[in-house]
């Protein structure tokens, strides 16, 4: 069973966020992206030993590591009230080959592996031919946004938008992985609300996506 979503506001009189929450929210309003090479060398070998689909494996690294960051499972609720998710699960783009378009669907999260990686799975094929930009709908309103872009081994991405948004999940995005000596790397990009998260903590966010890649052996079961 899918864990339940519960929201918990922050009370602003004991936030120790709050003066940089306010100074990058209202006045600067400030958001930032940072790139790295995530070393996924062990990944990849138990990958292959198990036969297992790439992107799902990675995108539950992904997850469970935004999901032991309490900084990127900030929001606002409909009452514009701020505060935390127990969980975010993750939004994510699949790609169709045919016409080069591609759909967003959303999985439920689970942080064991092995129900994580056959739930996207599952949804992953019974979208992939839904010809849509939101191909699942009633999406939850605590997610975070993932996508791939395997065509390239890109050394930065940005983004951004041209108007206003009250969205505080971060926007992570991998590549194409590729060898450097001894080594097989991902370049990782993660887009950042200052509001809600320093360097420090992105910093941390990706060291953890590392740290579950070297220690694959440990949890990739089925």
């Amino acid at each position: 069973m899918p864990l339940l979503p519960d929201f918990q506001p922050i009370d602003s009189a004991t936030w120790e966020r709050k003066p940089y929450f306010d100074y990058f929210y209202d006045t600067i309003k400030c958001k930032y992206n940072i790139n790295a090479n995530v070393d996924i060398s062990q990944l990849v070998q138990q990958v292959k030993e198990k036969e297992l689909k790439f992107f799902p494996v990675f995108l539950y690294i992904i997850m469970r590591s935004v999901n032991q960051n309490k900084e990127f499972r900030m929001s606002f609720d409909p009452d514009g009230k701020l505060g935390y998710w127990n969980y975010v699960l993750p939004s994510y783009t699949i790609f169709h080959e045919e016409d080069k378009t591609f759909s967003d669907i959303w999985s439920d999260y689970h942080e064991d592996f092995s129900t994580f990686y056959t739930t996207v799975c599952n949804d992953m094929e019974t979208y992939a031919n839904v010809k849509a930009i939101k191909a699942r709908l009633d999406r939850p309103a605590n997610y975070c946004p993932v996508s791939a872009l395997p065509w390239l081994s890109f050394t930065g991405f940005n983004q951004d938008t041209y108007s206003e948004s009250t969205m505080l999940f971060p926007l992570i995005r991998f590549g194409k992985f590729f060898q450097e000596g001894d080594k097989i790397l991902l370049p990782v990009a993660v887009f950042v609300n200052h509001a809600v998260a320093d360097g420090y903590h992105t910093c941390k966010l990706i060291n953890d996506m590392e740290k579950y890649a070297t220690t694959a052996g440990d949890w990739l079961k089925l």
